[in-house]
Formats: structure tokens, C-alpha cells, sequence
């Protein structure tokens, strides 16, 4: 959190139902690089402000819990957004507040911080405007005389007033007595009948001065519809991307690269073209990840190579030098140093040591319908392709699996183990039952 002179809150308006979202879950829970939008904002509000608050709407239990450990008040009523931040007065304090959106989640730390300083540096109001490409429905900002006199929003507005390019992006700082005052004599003589937050602006600039803080619209564009969801979510892969790159990542198509905002790639890692990071993902230097992979929940290590067409699901580590090749999958694995996987395998709820070799179409047997068991394969192993290893099962140091092999026993160290059916050999009969079935075919 930045030093400021005096107590800051930032008041964040989460009650939104997201009814252009055509969905059930609450607007500010909808995900952002695999992320809630609402914790994409408080992330960003907790480096600025001393405390924060969030108004809810009734009945968001999953919403409170997102927020958590910060304080709640439920809006009762959705009667406009004046009457929002009216329900969370007691809160206000005796310093500053800022009221935020959650649908507003791309908001930078510098813009916020740009917001308080000028409140601090003696406007009575402080507000967040951009000139967006196309203004629509938006807000306008009126100025006269080179000041901020008040805001209109769209449906009340004139058509010379619509034809204002700076635009409201809602965010607005001020005195929290200053706020408690206004907010108490709003009313809802407009075309919605709501009580509008923006009236304020017009109460703080009969009184002093309100000054306009604009920032580009990538970070205030708000957020009510899937398509602006979308929108948001390709502003912020770029950001991540070009943080990747700039912190040493190579990234071989930078378009095609899609992160979660905890993915943490050090210097000199090498992501190639289609690789989806989800949650939880560290991978160290040196490494490379491959085309078309897919990761989640896994830390990948010094030098490794994942892929392409590689799965990693949460739980998996693979340490340094490993490989991991095309249509593997690897769930809850640790993968030791050096040790490959690189063809058609499923490990689940595995240990591998370290220089061990796992052949194509090998298949750790964790489930049985109940219950996960484990697999645990010492060091230096090969296990011939086609393995069926049925855990728990556990194989020694050194052991060699011969191909095709069902194993249900523990393997000693050292051990050649193979479990396969005795093969059986009818000279002719092959053809005979060929030429049965062409006939029966041909009849019919």
C-alpha cells in the first residue's frame, strides 16, 4: 500500500446481477485470466488504499466468500449507484474514499495512485475519464470554462452533450464527510429512477474544484457483456505477455500464448506457439514448452522439455532435464531429474526416479472406481512400452518392464519383470477365417 497523507477506502460496487452476461453467477465473479474479475481490482486497490469494502447484492454467498478478508454490506435494493455506496457509509471513515466498479478490473496501481494525489493536492472531487474509440452509451463529462461543472449520463443527455468525447468511467475520490453529504440529498428525478452516483459531481463543483484524471480506455472500459469480457481478457494476455517477454521469456508466437496472472516463467524459458498456462504454473530457466501443451497446477524445471501436445494437471512436478513428449498426461507426478515420458503415456498419482525411462502407451492404474493409489518407480528404470502398471505398486532401483506387461506385484531392484499371455500360434487358421467372413460378406 502507497504512503498517503491521510486515510484512504476504496468502496467497491460488486452487487451487479451481469444480466447482459445471460448468466447466474454474479457479474464480479466472472474470470479474468482464470481469476475473478472483482480480485483482478482488489489486488490492485490493497497496494493504494488502507482498507476496503465491498458492496454486495442479496444472496451472493460464493461473491463474499471471493472477498474475503475484507468487510461486505449488502445492498438490499439495486436502486442506481449513488444508493450502492450510500449502503456502506458506516464504513467510509473520516478520510478519503474512492468508489471502484468491479466491472472496472483492469484499473492500474499508477492510475489509482494518480486518482488520490489529486484529490490530495486539494480538488474536492477526483474522477477517472478516457476518450473511448466509440463513446456510446457511456457517461459524458461536461466541462465549462475549462473545469468540470457536473457529468450527464447517455439517456438523459442532449444530442450536443452525446457528442462529448471524454468520457465517466465511474471511479470518483473525495472527502468521505464531503460524500455522506452529497450522497444524502440525490434524488431519482431521471429517466432511469435511480439514484446516480455522477450527481455528485455537480454538488462537489459548486463548491470547489473537480478534477478529471483521464487513463486510456483499455484499463476503464467496463465489463457488463461477454463480448466486453473478451475484450478485457485480450487486454489482459497482452499485458502478461509483454511482461513475460520484457522479464526474458521467449514467447515464438506471443498471440497464440495465453496465461493465468500467477503464471511465473523465469529468464531464458522458451514457450512455443499454442501453449494454454493455467493456474498455479511456475516454470524454471532454461526450459522449453513445446507446441499445443497444456499446463495447470505444475512446476516445471531447469532445463525440461514439455511437449508438444503435452497435459500437465495439477500436482505434477517435473524436475530438472526431464522430457515429457507428445499426448502424455501426467496428474499428481513427480517426475525425477532427467527422467522422459515422451510417447502416449498416462501417469496419475506417480513418483518416478530419476534417469528412468517410461516407454509409449505406459499407463499407471491409480483409480479403482473408490479410491487413487499410488505408483512409486525407483531410478534408472525402463519400462518397456505398453506398460499397465496396476497401483498401489511400487518397482525398485534399476528394474527393467518388459513391453506389453501387466504389472500387479511389487518389482525388487534390479529385477526383469513381465506379466503377458502365453502366445499361441494355429498355423493357416488365419486365412481360413478371413475367407469365411469375405464369403458371409459377399452373400450378403
Amino acid at each position: 500500500m502507497t504512503n498517503t497523507a491521510r486515510h484512504t477506502t476504496a468502496i467497491i460496487l460488486a452487487a451487479g446481477l451481469g444480466t447482459r452476461m445471460k448468466s447466474r453467477l454474479p457479474k464480479a465473479l466472472h474470470r479474468l485470466g482464470n481469476r475473478p474479475m472483482i480480485t483482478h481490482l482488489i489486488d490492485t486497490a490493497r497496494e493504494i488504499f488502507h482498507d476496503i469494502v465491498v458492496v454486495v447484492g442479496p444472496d451472493m454467498p460464493e461473491l463474499e466468500k471471493a472477498v474475503q478478508p475484507y468487510r461486505t454490506v449488502v445492498q438490499t435494493e439495486r436502486l442506481g449507484t449513488a444508493h450502492a455506496t450510500n449502503t456502506a457509509k458506516d464504513l467510509f471513515g473520516d478520510g478519503d474514499i474512492a468508489v471502484l466498479y468491479a466491472d472496472n478490473p483492469l484499473i492500474t496501481a499508477n492510475t489509482m495512485r494518480r486518482l488520490t494525489e489529486a484529490r490530495q493536492g486539494g480538488a474536492s472531487l477526483a474522477l477517472l475519464g478516457m476518450r473511448p474509440t466509440n463513446p456510446g452509451r457511456y457517461g459524458r463529462i461536461v466541462e465549462e470554462q475549462g473545469r468540470v461543472s457536473r457529468i450527464v449520463e447517455y439517456k438523459d443527455a442532449n444530442e450536443q452533450e452525446r457528442e462529448i468525447t471524454l468520457c465517466n468511467a465511474g471511479v470518483m475520490c473525495a472527502g468521505a464527510a464531503d460524500f455522506r453529504r452529497w450522497l444524502a440529498a440525490i434524488g431519482n428525478d431521471n429517466a432511469q429512477g435511480e439514484y446516480y452516483l455522477t450527481d455528485v459531481v455537480a454538488m462537489a463543483a459548486s463548491e470547489g474544484r473537480v478534477q478529471c484524471v483521464e487513463a486510456p480506455e483499455t484499463e476503464l472500459a467496463g465489463v457488463n457483456s461477454r463480448v466486453e469480457l473478451a475484450q478485457a481478457e485480450a487486454t489482459l494476455q497482452q499485458r502478461l505477455r509483454i511482461s513475460a517477454m520484457e522479464g526474458g521469456v521467449t514467447l515464438v508466437s506471443p498471440e497464440t500464448t495465453f496465461f493465468s496472472t500467477d503464471t511465473c516463467l523465469e529468464p531464458d524459458v522458451v514457450v512455443e506457439p499454442n501453449v494454454f498456462f493455467g493456474p498455479g504454473v511456475t516454470v524454471r530457466s532454461g526450459a522449453l514448452i513445446r507446441a499445443f501443451s497444456h499446463l495447470e497446477g505444475c512446476t516445471v524445471g531447469e532445463g525440461a522439455t514439455i511437449g508438444p501436445f503435452a497435459r500437465l494437471r495439477p500436482g505434477t512436478i517435473c524436475a530438472a532435464d526431464t522430457h515429457v513428449g507428445n499426448f502424455v498426461e501426467l496428474k499428481n507426478v513427480d517426475l525425477g531429474p532427467g527422467a522422459k515420458a515422451n510417447h502416449l503415456t498416462y501417469l496419475g498419482d506417480a513418483s518416478v526416479g530419476a534417469q528412468t525411462n517410461v516407454g509409449a502407451g505406459t499407463v499407471t492404474c491409480n483409480y479403482d472406481g473408490y479410491f487413487k493409489h499410488r505408483t512409486t518407480i525407483g531410478a534408472r528404470n525402463f519400462i518397456g512400452s505398453d506398460a499397465i502398471l496396476v497401483a498401489p505398486v511400487t518397482i525398485g532401483d534399476d528394474a527393467l518392464i518388459a513391453a506389453g506387461s501387466t504389472i500387479t506385484e511389487n518389482v525388487p531392484a534390479g529385477a526383469l519383470a513381465f506379466g503377458r499371455a502365453r502366445q499361441t500360434i494355429k498355423p493357416d487358421r488365419g486365412l481360413e477365417i478371413k475367407q469365411t467372413l469375405k464369403a458371409k460378406k459377399e452373400q450378403g
